[in-house]
């Protein structure tokens, strides 16, 4: 490849990461980001969740609640 032709690679390569900063597109990287951050700090695994969804474990906080009532 001539030099010619990497300068007019290189140019658009730049000239096109800007177009896409000048549309918004690094704002919404970040909003991505923020987004996936918040839910993996404030979110259970699904393990978690399979776990303490379990009809025993579901039975057992009714029951300590006073929920269910004894017979």
């Amino acid at each position: 490849m001539s030099s010619t032709t990497r300068a007019w690679m290189v140019a658009g390569t730049v000239g096109l990461a800007e177009a896409l900063k000048d549309q918004g597109f690094a704002r919404w990287n970040y909003t991505n980001r923020a987004i996936h951050h918040h839910t993996k700090a404030n979110l259970r695994s699904l393990s978690q969740t399979k776990k303490l969804s379990s009809p025993a474990a579901m039975a057992s906080t009714l029951s300590n609640r006073g929920v269910i009532e004894k017979c």
